[in-house]
C-alpha cells in the first residue's frame, strides 16, 4: 500500500509539473501570437502610412500653376511622357512630375550640395556640411544664375513653380514622401538656384584632381626625389621653382573624412556612321558612369510641346533633358577629366587672418559667414575665406593651425551656363546648332558624341579648360605671385573636335583624346585605356552594326587589362621561390578565358591581386592620410610593372626586393584573404561571390529595418569590372557602387523608338511598381524600349488640369 501511495503521489507531482509546462507553453505561444499581431498591425499601419505618399499616376489632378491641361502618360517602365500645349506648362509639369517620384531625393541633393544636411540629420553631417560650404557650390550657383539669359531664368522659374505646386498640395493633403516624416521635417519651397546647385554638385562629382595635387605636395616634401618622381604620371621636369615651393612650404594634408568623388568617373560612348550599320544610318550608344543608388541618379522623361519633342534623362531637380535625343539628333557624353582644379600655396598674414601675400603686398580676402544649423544641437559658426584664387580649403582639414594654406581655383566656381546649353541642345536639329549650344556648357568638361538624321556623326571635348602662365597642373603652385595665374581657357574652336571621320566611328571611354601634338594641356591623368581599346576593337571588326550589337557591346566583359599583364605576372611568379605555394591559383589563372564572368574564379584572383599591389608596395612609407588622397594608384603600379618586365629599373620595386618578390607577396596575401572569405578550395571561388551590386537608399543605413524595407534587392552578383565595357567600380568589400546607371542605344533611322536601362528603376517610392523593377534587367542587359510617337505611347494616364 505504501508503494501504491508513493506512485500515486509521484503521478500527482508529475501531473502538476506537466500542467505547469503546459501553462508555460501556452504563455509562450500567447506572447508569440501577441508579438506577431503587433508586427502584423505595425506592418499594416506602416504599409498604409507609406502608401499615402505614393504618386498618383492615373486620373486627374488639379495643378493651379498651369495655363492649360497637360497629359502625363507613364509607360510600362514608369517613364513619364509629358504632352503640354506650351513650354511654360511643359516645364511646370516636369517639375511637378519629378517631385511626385523623386522629391526626397531632390531635397537631399540640394541640401548636400548646399551644406545643409545637419539641419535634418543632426551632428553626424556637420563635417560634410563644412566641406560643401567650403567648396562653395551654392555660392557658385548663385553667381551663375545672375549670368543666365531671361529665357533660361524663365524655364527655371516655371520648373520651380511645378515643384512647389506639388510640395504645397502634398503638405495640405498629408502625402509628403514618408522619408520626410521619418526625419521629422518638411521640405522648403524650391528655388531656381536649387536646380543650379544640383548642377554644380555634378561638376564636383566629375572634377576631382585637387586631392591628387595635395598628395603630390606631400610626396615631394616627404620622399626622396627618385621615389616621388615615380608617383607622378609625368614628373614636372621643367618646373624646379614649383617643386621647390612645395618642398619649402609644407601644408597640412591631414584631411578628415571628406566625400571624395570616385576615381575616374567612367563612362563609355560611341557613334557609328551609317556606312557601317545595317540600317544605313548612324547608331549611338552612351552609358555614363556615376553612383549606383536608390533611387537612380538619372530620371528618364519624354517632353513634348509645340516647340520641342525630346526624350532621355535628367538629374532629378533640374529641368530639360541633358542626354538623349529629339526627332532629328541624338547625343551622349563621357567625362573628359581635365585638370580644372588648381591648388595655390597661400601665405596668410599671422596678424590678420583675412589677408594673404600677393605680388609684394597683403591682399584682403573675401569672408562669408556660413553658420551651420544642427538638428537637436547648437549652431556651428563657420566662415568661408576666399582669396583671389578661390576658397581656402585647409579649414576642412583636421590638423594644427598654420599660416601656409591651400586655396583652390576651379572652373565650376565661376559663373557657368550649363542649363542654357541643355535647353538649346534639346531643340537643336543639326550639328551646327548643337555645337553652337555646347559653347555654353562650361563645367564639367564632357566628351560629347553626336549623330543626326542627315548622316553626320561628330565629337567634341567640351568645357572650360584653363591655360596657365606657369606649370601644367601637376602640383600646387605659389599663391603669392602673378606668375602662376590662369590666363584664360582653351579657345572654343580649338577644343578637340572630330566630324565624319574616315574610320566610320568615334568612341570615348575617359581615354586620352589628344596626343603630344595638341598645343594645350588637358591632363596627364587619363583613365586606364582598356574600355576604350575593347570598344574600338569591336567597332573596327563589325561593318554591319545593329542596335543589338550596341547593347551587347555595352554589356561586354572582356578583360584587356589581364591581356596586357597577366602572362608576365604569372611568369614572374613561376620564376620565383614562391611558385610551389600557388600551384592551384596559377592553374586557375592559366585556364581563365580573360572574361570577367561572375561564375569564374579567374577575375576574383586577378582583380584582388591588382588591387593588392599598391597596398603591399606603399604601405610602409605612405601614411594613411596621404594614401587616402593618392588617386590612380594602379596607374603608377601598372607603369612600374611595365618597366620591370621590360628591364627598366623602378626604385620602389627594386628596394622592395624585385618584381618577383613584390608580386609574390601580394598574391600570397590575396590567397590568404580569399581562403578566409570563401574557403580553402580555390576551385570553388567565384567572382560573383565578391563582386556584387547594391542599389542603396540613403536612409537605409540608419536602421536595419529601413535597410530591409528600402533596399529590396541585393547585394546581387554581377559580371564585369571597373576596366570592362560593362563597368562597375567597387570598394574593398567588392560591392559595386558606381557604374552605368543609365544605358542608352539609338538608331537614328527611327528616333521614335530607342532603348534604355535605368537601374534600379524610375520611382523613388518603395511602394511603386517602378521602384526596383529594372535591377534584374540592368544586370542581364535586357533593355527597355521607349517610344515617343504619340500614337504608340501607352500606359497609365494622368491629366493635370489648371
Amino acid at each position: 500500500m505504501a508503494v501504491v501511495k508513493k506512485v500515486e503521489e509521484q503521478k500527482i507531482v508529475e501531473h502538476k509539473h506537466d500542467k505547469k509546462i503546459r501553462k508555460w507553453q501556452w504563455w509562450v505561444i500567447g506572447v508569440v501570437l501577441f508579438i506577431g499581431l503587433v508586427i502584423l498591425i505595425g506592418a499594416f499601419v506602416l504599409n498604409g502610412f507609406m502608401g499615402k505618399s505614393e504618386a498618383v499616376t492615373e486620373g486627374e489632378l488639379s495643378v493651379t500653376v498651369l495655363d492649360s491641361g497637360v497629359t502625363v502618360t507613364r509607360d510600362d517602365s514608369g517613364v513619364p511622357h509629358i504632352d503640354a500645349g506650351s513650354d511654360a506648362d511643359l516645364y511646370r509639369a516636369q517639375g511637378f512630375v519629378q517631385a511626385q517620384d523623386r522629391l526626397f531625393q531632390m531635397d537631399l541633393a540640394r541640401r548636400q550640395a548646399s551644406g545643409r544636411l545637419s539641419e535634418v540629420v543632426g551632428d553626424a553631417a556637420v563635417s560634410t556640411d563644412r566641406f560643401f560650404r567650403t567648396f562653395s557650390l551654392r555660392h557658385a550657383a548663385e553667381l551663375s544664375y545672375d549670368g543666365y539669359g531671361e529665357e533660361a531664368k524663365q524655364v527655371l522659374a516655371w520648373y520651380a513653380e511645378g515643384v512647389n505646386a506639388f510640395i504645397e498640395s502634398a503638405k495640405e493633403e498629408g502625402t509628403l514622401p514618408f522619408e520626410f516624416t521619418i526625419l521629422g521635417y518638411e521640405p522648403e519651397a524650391w528655388s531656381e538656384v536649387d536646380s543650379l546647385t544640383i548642377g554644380k554638385y555634378m561638376a564636383y562629382d566629375l572634377s576631382g584632381n585637387w586631392s591628387t595635387l595635395a598628395f603630390r605636395h606631400w610626396a615631394v616634401g616627404a620622399l626622396p626625389e627618385e621615389k616621388a618622381r615615380e608617383l607622378f604620371i609625368t614628373y614636372p621636369e621643367n618646373a624646379p621653382a614649383v617643386i621647390e615651393a612645395n618642398r619649402d612650404n609644407p601644408v597640412n594634408i591631414a584631411f578628415g573624412d571628406v566625400p571624395l568623388p570616385p576615381e575616374h568617373n567612367g563612362s563609355n560612348n560611341w557613334v557609328v556612321s551609317g556606312d557601317r550599320t545595317e540600317s544605313g544610318e548612324p547608331l549611338l550608344a552612351d552609358d555614363p558612369h556615376l553612383g549606383l543608388s536608390t533611387p537612380s541618379i538619372w530620371y528618364q522623361m519624354h517632353l513634348t510641346s509645340p516647340e520641342q519633342n525630346v526624350s532621355g534623362v535628367i538629374f532629378a531637380g533640374v529641368p530639360g533633358i541633358i542626354l538623349g535625343h529629339n526627332d532629328e539628333i541624338a547625343w551622349g557624353v563621357t567625362n573628359v577629366g581635365p585638370d580644372v582644379q588648381d591648388l595655390y600655396i597661400e601665405k596668410q598674414n599671422p596678424d590678420n587672418k583675412r589677408q594673404f601675400w600677393f605680388d609684394g603686398q597683403w591682399e584682403e580676402a573675401d569672408v562669408r559667414n556660413e553658420p551651420i544649423n544642427v538638428k537637436d544641437g547648437e549652431t556651428v559658426e563657420y566662415r568661408v575665406v576666399t582669396t583671389r584664387h578661390g576658397p581656402i580649403i585647409s579649414p576642412v582639414m583636421d590638423g594644427p593651425d598654420s599660416n601656409t594654406l591651400f586655396s583652390m581655383q576651379w572652373t565650376a566656381l565661376e559663373p557657368t551656363l550649363e542649363l542654357q546649353a541643355v535647353l538649346n541642345m534639346n531643340k537643336a536639329e543639326n550639328w551646327e546648332e548643337f555645337e553652337g549650344a555646347l559653347e555654353d556648357f562650361h563645367s564639367p568638361a564632357q566628351n560629347f558624341v553626336f549623330a543626326a538624321k542627315d548622316g553626320t556623326i561628330a565629337y567634341k571635348a567640351n568645357g572650360r579648360i584653363p591655360i596657365r602662365k606657369t606649370g601644367d597642373g601637376q602640383l600646387p603652385v605659389p599663391g603669392d605671385s602673378s606668375d602662376y595665374e590662369w590666363t584664360g581657357y582653351v579657345p572654343y574652336d580649338e577644343l578637340p573636335t572630330l566630324v565624319n571621320p574616315d574610320e566610320g566611328f568615334i568612341a570615348t571611354a575617359n581615354n586620352a583624346v589628344v596626343d603630344e601634338s595638341y598645343p594645350y594641356h588637358i591632363t596627364d591623368f587619363w583613365a586606364q585605356p582598356y574600355r576604350y581599346q575593347r570598344i574600338k576593337e569591336v567597332l573596327a571588326e563589325n561593318e554591319q552594326m545593329t542596335v543589338d550589337d550596341m547593347m551587347a557591346l555595352q554589356m561586354d566583359i572582356k578583360n584587356l587589362y589581364a591581356e596586357e599583364f597577366l602572362d608576365d605576372m604569372l611568369q614572374a611568379i613561376r620564376s620565383s621561390q614562391q611558385a610551389d605555394q600557388f600551384e592551384e591559383e596559377l592553374t586557375i589563372l592559366d585556364e581563365w578565358d580573360r572574361m570577367d564572368h561572375k561564375d569564374s574564379a579567374g577575375p576574383l584572383l586577378f582583380h584582388r591581386w591588382m588591387k593588392e599591389l599598391p597596398l603591399v608596395l606603399f604601405e610602409e612609407e605612405i601614411p594613411k592620410d596621404a594614401m587616402e588622397l593618392f588617386r590612380g594608384t594602379n596607374h603608377i603600379t601598372d607603369q612600374m610593372m611595365r618597366d620591370s618586365f621590360s628591364g627598366k629599373e623602378s626604385v620602389w620595386v627594386e628596394e622592395y626586393g624585385g618584381v618577383e618578390v613584390w608580386l609574390g607577396d601580394a598574391l600570397s596575401r590575396v590567397v590568404d584573404d580569399l581562403s578566409e572569405e570563401f574557403g580553402e578550395d580555390s576551385t570553388d571561388w567565384r567572382w560573383g561571390d565578391y563582386h556584387q551590386v547594391y542599389f542603396e537608399h540613403p536612409l537605409s543605413s540608419a536602421l536595419p529595418v529601413l535597410a530591409w524595407l528600402l533596399n529590396r534587392e541585393g547585394p546581387i552578383e554581377t559580371s564585369g569590372s571597373q576596366i570592362t565595357v560593362q563597368a562597375q567600380g567597387y570598394g574593398a568589400d567588392g560591392v559595386a557602387d558606381h557604374g552605368g546607371a543609365w544605358r542608352f542605344v539609338a538608331d537614328v533611322s527611327d528616333l521614335s523608338s530607342t532603348y534604355h536601362l535605368v537601374g534600379p528603376g524610375q520611382s523613388g517610392h518603395v511602394k511603386s511598381d517602378w521602384y526596383h523593377d529594372q535591377i534584374e534587367d540592368w544586370i542581364d542587359g535586357n533593355y527597355r524600349e521607349t517610344v515617343t510617337d504619340p500614337e504608340k505611347v501607352e500606359g497609365q494616364v494622368l491629366e493635370l488640369t489648371p
